[in-house]
């Protein structure tokens, strides 16, 4: 899903509903101006579902939607304020398409520079076998030094693997779920994440304990799941402070929620809707400083790599050179 379009999508619905006109008819009108895709598909089914009467609560369980936009639809309905629900979540997919189109970048520069190390690495490697190599006994009268003819394809083997191990961690959600919390920039990216669905649904009226149980199911099978059941263990055991809720049992190096997080919301006392907000801001601004500073790095480092495995290619032809044209001084 597109985050920009969903968030303009949200932002054109609350301006309709706000008119005056009807849920279904804004649907609808907004839907025809919608490229064909995925998301278009699943609104124009809620639209006909709303239209044939479904409530909106029970017609978006089978949408194919992002779950807390489902939910605060449904805290929007509740409270009467879906127009207000609507921006909300704009300013939300707003700043998350921000987040990710960064964290993209992070992820598709590597693997460019990668595949095009590979494909340099692989034509050197086919020069050499096929120009220099297999021409050379015939040439200099000299057979080719053993074990040459497997070694220049030992940098493309390993830029190779390198790739692979890449792009299975990038395709695989799994371990993309994983890794988004281990990773610089992308945990970053996580805490900010985590930070603003929470602002957001307490900012919509969503108790403190339903808004981390159901961070808990969005943040299911990483770090920061067992983290967020004991701040909702401790919360149902009278903790209701947050910094005395979020106290960590695992080492700093261990823990899902760093103790900045932890600092910036319990600063703001009671009103977390506030903290988690100023978290969000934090978080988002290290992700893109940190995704800012890996592309500038990565650049000298990647040129400098590159150089180094195509010279390991080319320097036994002028080491084999250099070794024939002794021979020919000496005799």
């Amino acid at each position: 899903m597109k985050y920009d379009e969903f968030a303009f999508f949200n932002e054109q619905l609350a301006a309709m509903l706000r008119d005056g006109i009807p849920l279904e008819g804004a649907l609808k009108r907004l839907c025809e101006d919608m490229r064909r895709g995925q998301l278009r598909a699943e609104l124009e089914a809620l639209e006909e579902d709303l239209a044939h009467g479904t409530p909106i609560t029970d017609a978006l369980k089978p949408r194919q939607l992002p779950e807390l936009y489902k939910r605060m639809i449904s805290v929007g309905v509740k409270s009467g304020d879906l127009p207000g629900a609507l921006t909300m979540l704009a300013d939300y997919y707003h700043g998350q398409n921000n987040l990710i189109t960064r964290l993209k970048g992070l992820m598709v520069y590597p693997l460019i520079v990668l595949f095009a190390g590979f494909a340099l690495s692989c034509f050197v490697a086919y020069l050499l076998g096929h120009f220099i190599w297999s021409n050379f006994e015939s040439l200099t009268g000299s057979r080719v030094p053993p074990g040459i003819a497997a070694n220049m394809w030992l940098s493309p083997f390993i830029i190779g693997i390198v790739l692979l191990v890449v792009l299975i961690g990038v395709s695989m959600s799994p371990a993309r779920r994983r890794l988004r919390w281990r990773l610089p920039a992308f945990k970053e990216a996580a805490l900010a994440r985590v930070a603003s669905a929470m602002a957001l649904m307490l900012k919509n009226g969503v108790p403190l304990n339903e808004a981390l149980a159901f961070t808990g199911q969005l943040e299911e099978g990483t770090r920061a799941e067992p983290e967020l059941a004991d701040w909702r263990q401790r919360l149902a055991s009278g903790h209701g402070k947050f910094s005395e809720m979020a106290v960590a049992k695992k080492p700093i190096a261990s823990r899902a929620f760093p103790p900045l997080f932890v600092w910036t919301v319990a600063q703001s006392g009671e009103n977390l809707t506030a903290g988690f907000g100023r978290a969000a801001e934090i978080y988002r601004a290290r992700a893109a400083y940190h995704s800012e500073m890996f592309l500038y790095s990565v650049l000298p480092f990647a040129i400098l790599a590159l150089g180094g495995m195509i010279f390991s290619q080319i320097w036994p032809v002028f080491a084999v050179l250099i070794s024939f044209i002794n021979n020919l001084s000496g005799g």
